[in-house]
């Protein structure tokens, strides 16, 4: 149609005729008459085949046949993750069920029989579920399959959810830890948190008095919420996370290869936002992430349950290199974490100043965020940044021999990759120091004497004067050469008197 109408306009027919004959709306017409072939394929093709679910036909069979478990739902998740692909989940279902038809990929499943009675969701900010799964997946390092444990907590009246995964059983102390990251997340807590009876928080039952762990019973008492725990048989009191870790493992967990617990808990956290809260509820008939908008202008504000010296509050640092702030998450430089090591967080308006241990030096600044799990991160994070630019340009000179080739050198180096300086220096840094002082001379020399001015072209040259050097001296060793010592070859030198003699007729003595 794009070809034919500008066929058409290109014989002389104007846009109102071009409309009629081809049966167009005028305005579609000028519209793509107005679009270059390049803008055609950009904002029309690519949206088409976003929404032409026939041209992943292929990709789907194969997850089909590889996981036959596999759901409309997650396929539409991966569709989205890999291709952007922007359909509904009615299309999706029904697209997924043609294929298992016309392929024969049965669903496998299994029989559920138990029972549940419907339970009546409690107000907004009232209550929120908690509850401990296991999933296994694919290892992709080890090639074989693994358990990994997640924490699933929703609240009971917007559905919204919040997670965390671990490579090991948890402990009572990781347990409080990622309650108060919750909390942390979401901006607030609910005044009741739901629990199965686990050995992590509750010690006895007691007929009711419950006895809770150490850790658990001083996270509870600080944080000031109530606690129910769920009697045995009673699995509809906690049913919604019980739906909320299955709906983890299945739609998440299932199928997906795992290569750290970092990326892993990334891609998770990418999820919930895209799929986990972003989705209409089956049973609310709402999203969850909008209806928790209102929700959390209900939640209970969330009391600082960490150490507390001297009315300055800490943060443990993640591995990471990040920290928890009022829901988001904020960077350090990289190479900041140590396994038990924090920081002093320290609010300076709309700034957020954070410092070592001592409160001696500030570590990062950042301004504050005003939304909730974001992630607010410095460009100069993702380098070690100890040292100054100055310092190293001083530092290579010195290297170089504080020559006036190296002060060209490095000058016009910064200078024309300014962005690019500290990986400059850096991979010169390197250079030096794997290259022998021979090469780095003649490399030197060399891009001065041809104005290459780049850290890439003075390793590069380095190199090449690195082997040849070596080819020289391997040479030498294969075919030495007598070497004449200057005192043997020393040619007798006679005074003068005696060339005057032969000049009178006399003989040389």
């Amino acid at each position: 149609m794009y070809t034919q109408i500008h066929s058409m306009k290109n014989q002389g027919f104007s846009k109102r005729q071009v409309a009629e004959k081809l049966e167009l709306n005028f305005r579609t017409v000028s519209k793509y008459l107005s679009m270059t072939p390049e803008e055609f394929e950009q904002k029309i093709l690519n949206r088409e085949r976003r929404r032409n679910l026939g041209l992943y036909e292929g990709v789907v069979v194969d997850w089909l046949k590889k996981y036959p478990d596999m759901t409309a739902a997650q396929v539409l998740d991966w569709l989205k993750e890999h291709y952007q692909v922007s359909v509904s989940e009615r299309t999706t279902r029904r697209f997924v069920e043609k294929i298992r038809k016309k392929y024969l990929i049965p669903k496998t499943a299994k029989n559920n029989k138990r029972q549940y009675a419907a339970v009546e969701d409690p107000p907004m900010g009232h209550q929120m579920q908690v509850d401990l799964g296991i999933a296994h997946v694919f290892d992709f390092n080890k090639r074989s399959y693994r358990k990994l444990y997640c924490i699933a907590c929703v609240l009971s009246h917007s559905r919204y959810k919040w997670g965390e995964w671990y490579p090991q059983p948890l402990t009572s102390r990781q347990l409080t830890t990622a309650l108060q990251e919750c909390f942390e997340y979401m901006g607030g807590m609910p005044k009741e948190l739901v629990f199965d009876q686990d050995r992590l928080l509750a010690v006895d039952e007691n007929y009711g008095d419950i006895i809770f762990t150490r850790e658990f019973e001083q996270f509870r008492l600080s944080s000031g919420f109530e606690v129910y725990l769920c009697r045995g048989g009673d699995p509809e009191s906690k049913g919604r996370v019980e739906a909320t870790v299955k709906y983890f493992k299945n739609n998440f967990a299932k199928n997906r290869q795992f290569i750290n617990i970092d990326i892993w808990n990334e891609n998770f956290a990418d999820w919930l936002v895209r799929t986990g809260n972003a989705k209409v509820h089956a049973i609310t008939k709402k999203i969850p992430a909008e209806v928790f908008e209102q929700e959390r202008l209900l939640l209970k504000p969330v009391p600082s349950t960490k150490r507390i010296i001297e009315n300055i509050v800490t943060r443990d640092i993640h591995k990471n290199n990040t920290i928890f702030y009022e829901g988001n998450r904020y960077t350090l430089p990289l190479g900041t974490y140590q396994p038990g090591r924090q920081v002093i967080v320290d609010v300076e308006g709309e700034t957020l100043k954070i410092r070592d241990n001592l409160g001696t030096s500030i570590i990062a600044e950042h301004k504050i965020s005003k939304g909730k799990g974001a992630l607010i991160q410095n460009n100069n994070h993702k380098r070690d940044n100890t040292k100054k630019l100055d310092t190293i340009q001083k530092d290579l000179f010195q290297t170089l021999g504080m020559s006036d080739d190296a002060h060209v050198f490095l000058t016009q180096v910064r200078c024309l990759k300014a962005r690019y300086a500290r990986d400059q220096f850096s991979l010169i840094e390197k250079t030096l120091n794997t290259h022998t002082g021979i090469a780095i001379e003649k490399a030197l020399h060399y891009c001065i004497m041809n104005s290459l001015f780049s850290a890439v072209e003075f390793r590069n040259a380095a190199e090449y004067f690195e082997a040849h050097i070596k080819k020289e001296l391997e040479e030498i060793s294969r075919h030495p050469k007598v070497t004449v010592l200057k005192a043997a070859a020393a040619v007798m030198k006679r005074p003068l008197a005696e060339y005057e003699r032969v000049v009178k007729g006399g003989d040389i003595k």
